[in-house]
């Protein structure tokens, strides 16, 4: 489903904003996954990172529960969980409305914007000409605006647009900086399957590199150098698209070399339009994800982001593969662990059955042994390893292969009101998913089908709310 698609989908189901519940506090109202206090969002924009704080853009429309209006939301943490909805920072204009696009720490003052000692911040996006009263006529353009206060108030450039119309409705710009050639690297959809690559001195001024057609893939580029887990001195760049879907290769600076194929970045129905964040220090790569099919009925919101994941570039026996596990950060939400090791799990028995809640995250080591299938139930909501096809599944997904390693499978899963994302062997497999569960559905159960499985260890954390009280 493309973002179009998804939009018009998530919209038809968003019912009228009805919830008169203390803020924060909202029946569907997810208690750790970033939601604004109220109105539509969709994409995760300009994720940058400076002077100790995440600032987390969004697509977001402030008037209604339903896509329009495309303006960028704000929010900062301190520590990627708790976060403060701020002021908005991009209102549409006469170009158009504030469709998606990134943000940069300009260290090195290239496009001249600093004031003082405090580095300057800026976005890079697509005002959506065509897409408003007051945008009639206009083309889909590449602007930005910048920071001089750390993100508390923005100004777009005077000499916007920086990038003027190319292609179809050409959006979602994402930029990087290129060091060894000290260069802005842009890359930018064009339309259908089409993506360009572009390069700066001084974000105003682009020049075309070259462009690339990746079958399966639309909208929302991302693109980033990332170590080689367990190889400090080897970096590989990679390109991923909306849906998740990477490439993995070499830039020499001009031109980015695919060296494998197109692979799926995650298995789950409720995660698009991924981006992640620039200037993280020490080589981190924490992505976020909008995860659209999303149902709120009654909120004055309506739809959530992923929780940030940590991306990670491994060697397997298939190839480098962009593994993502949640960040190490939530343990700030963690309660008094439940744990179990070692023991038999046989059909029929559930050692969870004495637990119920809506937050939980769990993990699990398990021997499949003579169970033809084992995995977890919650809320009416199935997560499960068939052992003959060696496959991981999520309800009503399709399946994901996940061979067992030595005999054994690792499962973790981050329960939300309205949310279950899962992670398969360390994070080679990641599902997430919205799901509107029943309100009398509280069950939490571990279950084996077919035979006998031996449950390794077994750990389930209560979570805290993320909000304010």
């Amino acid at each position: 489903m493309n973002r179009r698609e998804s939009v018009r989908w998530a919209a038809a189901a968003a019912s009228p904003a009805l919830a008169q519940e203390p803020l924060y506090r909202e029946k569907y109202r997810p208690q750790f996954h970033f939601t604004p206090k109220k109105g539509w969002h969709n994409d995760p924009n300009g994720l940058v990172f400076y002077q100790g704080e995440y600032h987390l853009f969004f697509q977001h429309n402030p008037f209604d529960t339903k896509w329009g209006n495309m303006t960028w939301g704000h929010a900062i943490s301190t520590d990627l969980v708790h976060w403060t909805q701020m002021a908005n920072s991009l209102e549409p204009d006469r170009m158009g409305t504030m469709f998606s696009g990134s943000a940069v720490v300009d260290w090195n003052n290239t496009a001249g914007f600093q004031i003082g000692a405090e580095k300057t911040l800026v976005t890079i996006y697509t005002a959506a000409g065509g897409t408003s009263p007051e945008s009639k006529g206009q083309p889909f353009t590449q602007c930005i605006a910048y920071s001089t206060d750390r993100g508390r108030t923005w100004t777009k450039y005077a000499g916007n647009p920086v990038v003027p119309h190319m292609a179809g409705s050409n959006r979602d710009p994402k930029v990087v900086w290129h060091g060894p050639t000290r260069r802005w690297i842009m890359t930018l959809y064009l339309d259908a399957n089409d993506f360009r690559f572009l390069s700066s001195p001084d974000l105003k001024t682009w020049t075309k590199l070259h462009d690339i057609t990746v079958p399966g893939c639309a909208e929302c580029p991302d693109f980033f150098e990332i170590a080689v887990e367990g190889e400090p001195d080897a970096t590989k760049w990679v390109w991923t698209a909306a849906n998740g879907r990477y490439l993995v290769g070499t830039f020499d600076g001009k031109r980015f070399t695919p060296e494998m194929m197109t692979q799926p970045g995650h298995y789950g129905q409720s995660y698009y339009a991924v981006q992640t964040y620039s200037d993280l220090p020490n080589g981190r790569r924490v992505q976020l994800g909008w995860m659209n099919r999303s149902e709120f009925p009654g909120m004055p919101f309506n739809q959530q982001m992923s929780f940030p994941y940590e991306l990670k570039l491994r060697r397997t026996p298939a190839g480098l593969k962009l593994c993502g596990l949640p960040v190490k950060e939530i343990k700030l939400l963690h309660g008094t662990p439940r744990t179990w090791q070692d023991f038999e799990l046989k059909p029929g028995e559930n050692p969870l059955a004495d637990l119920s809640g809506e937050l939980w995250d769990i993990s699990a080591v398990i021997e499949p042994a003579g169970a033809s299938e084992v995995g977890f139930r919650v809320r009416g909501w199935r997560v499960g390893y068939r052992v003959k096809e060696e496959q991981l599944v999520a309800d009503s997904n399709p399946g994901a292969a996940m061979a067992a390693q030595n005999g054994r499978i690792m499962l973790r899963l981050l329960v939300d009101r309205t949310s279950i994302e899962t992670f398969g062997n360390d994070g080679e497999v990641v599902m997430p998913n919205s799901f509107l569960p029943k309100d009398e559905d509280m069950e939490l159960a571990i279950y084996t089908a077919g035979g006998t499985a031996k449950i390794v260890s077994l750990t389930v954390w209560p979570m805290r709310r993320a909000w304010p009280e």
